[in-house]
């Protein structure tokens, strides 16, 4: 009888399984519907944003294709390396993404760029990166995109008249050579910064190059003198799989990267706020609501359903160990009256085993182990149980 209560306190039902697996599987598949969900967003109406090749809504082809119409030549790089080793006073280069460039990457280019006899124009570059970029211009928070007239003497912009600007705005310094456009709250949202025989082009927003504002207003007139004022357009989409974002810079200077030094900055990102995901669900799950507080059942319970009860509770804890020490407290407390031995001392191996060894006619060194030995695994806790049914009757008995 103890065998086979025990066996069913320390197993489960494939039903009982399935109950506490369902929750898990749950969360698992909304994540991975989620994914799918995302994916198709992104691979939808944001695929291709700013991309010369893509001709929907958020792409750029039709800019790139007039500018190839005007005898512009467009080439597409996705790596600092390639950008940068086509400088030349006869080529634009566009940037596309600013923000995404790492700070190794942020350096290497403007050293690229300030010798350079030809123009560079940076799309919504932030302040984590126009810093670095171009030297004593600061940027303030994106704003709303809407047509502005340009209020300033750059020739591109009073061609191209009003046109859809916005985005972050910029502050020059008192140092620097520039010439604001399209101001928005008092601020250019087009700055053109002249450095040397070449100059650099920051645009608050993108949009005026997408496929679909394209046509609006100057947008056209604007983009193309901005982009076709060289013989060849260099149009760099930055990406979290350039190597170069890792210090890889072309010199050598790679030979020494560490294994992490290969990963995306992207992807140490994403681990780290799994990790910390992971951190607080874990605090979440060990949460104390306060102490334990004992209180009369409201009704009566079978003692088998309450022994089956504890063993279930002590198997979900995987706690051995207590499920252990309560069998042999109870034995203990149960064999001592049966063999002359105080209530006070039934827990004393000094006085309990002798007592119960001289009853029995049996060592002492297997009732210590029985009833103060170490804890049990699994299989061990179900004999130990039978060991203890099978010690009290033959107390009761002798």
């Amino acid at each position: 009888m103890t065998r086979v209560t025990a066996a069913t306190s320390a197993s489960l039902a494939p039903r009982q399984v399935w109950v506490r697996v369902r929750g898990l599987l749950l969360a698992l598949l909304l994540l991975v519907v989620a994914a799918i969900a995302l994916a198709s967003v992104r691979s939808g109406d944001q695929h291709g944003r700013l991309d010369p090749r893509s001709a929907d809504r958020y792409g750029s082809r039709a800019v790139a294709e007039l500018l190839e119409d005007r005898g512009v030549s467009v080439r597409v790089v996705t790596t600092l390396r390639e950008a940068t080793t086509r400088l030349d006073p006869d080529t634009t280069l566009l940037v596309t993404s600013p923000d995404l460039l790492a700070p190794d990457q942020q350096d290497r280019l403007r050293a690229a760029t300030g010798g350079s006899a030809g123009r560079t124009v940076l799309l919504a570059a932030g302040p984590s990166s126009v810093s670095t970029l171009v030297p004593g211009v600061g940027a303030e928070s994106a704003g709303p995109v809407a047509p502005r007239d340009p209020e300033c003497s750059l020739p591109a912009a009073r061609t191209a008249g009003d046109a859809e600007t916005g985005g972050f705005r910029y502050i020059a310094g008192d140092s620097a050579a520039t010439t604001s456009c399209f101001p928005s709250n008092g601020l250019p949202t087009l700055l053109l910064v002249e450095r040397g025989a070449g100059d650099t082009v920051l645009l608050g927003s993108p949009d005026l190059l997408r496929n679909d504002r394209l046509a609006n207003r100057g947008n056209a007139s604007l983009a193309l003198q901005l982009l076709g004022s060289r013989p060849h357009l260099v149009w760099y989409l930055p990406s979290l799989a350039d190597v170069s974002a890792t210090g890889e810079g072309g010199d050598g200077a790679g030979d020494d990267r560490s294994f992490t030094d290969l990963i995306p900055r992207g992807w140490l990102w994403g681990t780290l706020q799994l990790a910390l995901a992971a951190v607080l669900a874990a605090v979440w799950r060990a949460r104390r609501l306060g102490p334990l507080v004992a209180e009369r059942l409201p009704v009566a319970i079978r003692a088998s359903e309450s022994t089956e009860g504890r063993a279930r509770l002590y198997r979900r804890a995987n706690a051995r160990d207590r499920a252990a020490d309560s069998l042999r407290a109870a034995s203990r407390a149960r064999i001592a009256p049966l063999i002359g031995v105080p209530s006070r001392d039934a827990h004393s191996s000094s006085v309990l085993v002798p007592a119960l060894s001289a009853r029995l006619g049996t060592t002492d060194d297997s009732l210590q182990a029985l009833l103060f030995g170490p804890v049990p695994d699994d299989d061990a806790l179900v004999r130990l149980a039978d060991q203890l049914d099978t010690l009290e009757r033959e107390v009761r008995t002798s």
